[in-house]
């Protein structure tokens, strides 16, 4: 797939998610926000970037604390609908646009905070979003990653990813905390902070987020048979009556950038 394709594909398919997002509690459930607000801690002289900022689920609540906040997304349907969010909740400080989070549209060391949310998973190349990241941040900044992780045991987590991609085509693999870890001290990020918690859900919340109803029947399916035989995916992947629930591990890292950039 060339990078053209793939980014029709997640344009495609996050344009038909923005009323799945727009309705769902667990996207915008406050315990994770607070988790996150509290491990990125930005103080009211600090600019913010919001990488893959999506509907502006995150990028609001840090704009309540920030000097300002700029998010970039590449689905012009998901930064219309943080636009109108920001505006409803009468927020100045915000600014959304359009773009890649491989190649940002960005000066070096320009934001005192750089943080991404549930994305890393949809990047087939990881490695290069981080240094773009690391690029745009201060030196002395903060930048970080928080994102739902697969299990450790290989078998698991090519399970896990294979069910989110049935889901969800522009899913591209969640990571274990061990790769996670590993890709910051790959690129001299100490890491400074870390959360981890994990959230319950329902297959059906889960399955009608994406807006595809043709794709939920056979991999409720799939999944109900899997939880039936005892496979976990490492998710816990169970049934609850007759509708299949899960776990998702969260993980955030936050790094201080050092004085000097390493990629």
């Amino acid at each position: 797939m060339t990078s053209g394709d793939r980014e029709s594909l997640v344009r495609d398919e996050f344009t038909r998610q923005v009323a799945g997002f727009r309705a769902s509690t667990e996207l915008s459930s406050t315990e994770p926000l607070e988790r996150i607000a509290a491990l990125v801690d930005v103080k009211p002289s600090e600019t913010v970037l919001d990488v893959a900022c999506g509907t502006g689920i995150v990028a609001e609540p840090l704009a309540r604390s920030a000097a300002s906040v700029v998010g970039i997304d590449l689905t012009e349907a998901m930064l219309a609908e943080a636009r109108d969010r920001c505006e409803r909740a009468g927020l100045t400080n915000v600014r959304f646009d359009t773009g890649n989070a491989e190649a940002l549209p960005y000066e070096d060391d320009s934001f005192d905070v750089v943080i991404t949310r549930l994305s890393f998973h949809h990047f087939p190349d990881p490695a290069s979003v981080l240094d773009e990241m690391i690029r745009v941040t201060k030196p002395g900044g903060r930048l970080a990653v928080i994102d739902v992780i697969s299990a450790e045991a290989r078998d698991d987590s090519e399970l896990h990813n294979a069910i989110e991609i049935l889901r969800d085509p522009s899913h591209v693999r969640m990571l274990p905390k061990s790769e996670l870890v590993d890709l910051f001290d790959s690129h001299g990020l100490r890491v400074a902070g870390e959360a981890e918690w994990v959230r319950q859900r329902r297959f059906d919340e889960w399955a009608e987020l994406t807006g595809s109803p043709e794709r939920g029947g056979p991999l409720r399916t799939i999944v109900s048979a899997l939880a039936r035989n005892g496979v976990s995916a490492g998710i816990g992947l169970r049934l609850d009556g007759d509708e299949p629930c899960f776990d998702h591990h969260w993980l955030g890292l936050l790094a201080h950038v050092a004085d000097e950039h390493v990629s």
